[in-house]
């Protein structure tokens, strides 16, 4: 019987955590103890076995997504959408999913080197990309497949799916204007996010287009959450002069909005106006309806799935890069300005 880590971390007189660590070369592993171990597991065959494994298995027919998480109460809709239709598509070509939670960060990009170190995946599929995006760096430099939604400046090579963030938010200024919205205000996220980027360039593009322009005290910073986009909300509500328009870049922000105006006896639609983004299927529901731009959630996880599926069995890709435009969902969202 080959000997575990389990035998190792008994030789040795280690956690087995501690010698897992140590075999795949974390730094916070003293190399004393890698030493050990490593020793250990010459000693009683361990690396030889693990080596023989993986000329066996040259493949895991898995494919990776680690989720960043940012609490005990993570719910996106956004999520449930994109895990769908990448399992949907993995499963057509016979591949699993392995699906992890992590909040961004150094401990992020561990569990990156740690699921890579250890053989569990064939690829990486990364969403809510970042302006400066450790992940992608880090598996473009070991060669390691992934597909991207979305796009990384100075990176324009890499393999990706993303929505026309830009254009999208285009036809919200142009919608808004065309109701005779003259002021109006934004919810977004960090700009650490590219999406964040590309939305709020569009919005100011569009207005501007139109003789109009955003403020940046009247762009707030939300969390993605409904319980971000109420609290900034609230805050432009309470300005001396609202806005009566609020845009938020993405759906769950301007469900928070839609509370937050109607917390504040005031008409959705009517006092002020709310558009979001994504078009998660909860935003036909909302009370108003929520007026949104439609980006393909379910279909753009099958594509990524299975362009990282025909990297990693080295099929050419088609397109290697994949630039979708979006259309917009008027609902009730929005109005004409009160005079």
């Amino acid at each position: 019987m080959s000997p575990s880590i389990r035998d190792i971390a008994e030789k040795v007189g280690r956690s087995i955590t501690t010698v897992s660590r140590a075999l795949h070369d974390y730094d916070d592993v003293s190399q004393e103890t890698k030493e050990l171990v490593r020793q250990a597991a010459e000693e009683m065959g361990y690396i030889a076995n693990r080596q023989a494994q993986l000329l066996r298995q040259k493949t895991t027919d898995t494919i990776g997504f680690i989720l960043p998480t940012f609490g005990p109460r993570f719910s996106d809709p956004f999520f449930s959408e994109f895990l769908a239709g990448i399992g949907n598509k993995a499963s057509d070509y016979g591949y699993d999913m392995l699906v992890s939670t992590c909040p961004p960060g150094d401990k992020e990009i561990k569990t990156y080197q740690y699921e890579v170190q250890s053989n569990r995946v064939d690829g990486f599929i990364i969403v809510r990309t970042r302006v400066d995006d450790a992940r992608i760096k880090y598996l473009n430099s070991i060669g390691f497949p992934f597909v991207a939604f979305g796009r990384v400046p100075g990176m324009e090579d890499i393999p990706f799916v993303d929505e026309n963030s830009e254009f999208g938010m285009q036809l919200i200024a142009d919608y808004l204007v065309g109701l005779g919205h003259r002021h109006i205000a934004c919810i977004a996220p960090s700009m650490e996010y590219t999406f964040a980027v590309h939305r709020i360039a569009g919005l100011k593009s569009g207005l501007r287009s139109h003789g109009i322009q955003l403020h940046e005290n009247e762009i707030l910073t939300g969390d993605l959450t409904e319980k971000g986009g109420y609290e900034r909300a609230m805050e432009l509500i309470q300005l001396k002069e609202p806005p009566t328009a609020i845009v938020a870049l993405n759906d769950l922000m301007a469900m928070g909005a839609i509370s937050a105006i109607q917390d504040s006896d005031l008409t959705v639609g009517k006092d002020i106006s709310v558009t979001g983004f994504d078009n998660i299927p909860s935003a036909a529901y909302t009370h108003p309806p929520l007026t949104t731009v439609s980006q393909p959630i379910f279909q753009i996880g099958g594509m990524v799935s299975e362009m990282l599926i025909q990297m990693v069995k080295h099929i050419p890709l088609e397109n290697k890069q994949i630039l979708l435009e979006p259309s917009l969902i008027e609902r009730l969202s929005t109005g004409a300005p009160i005079k």
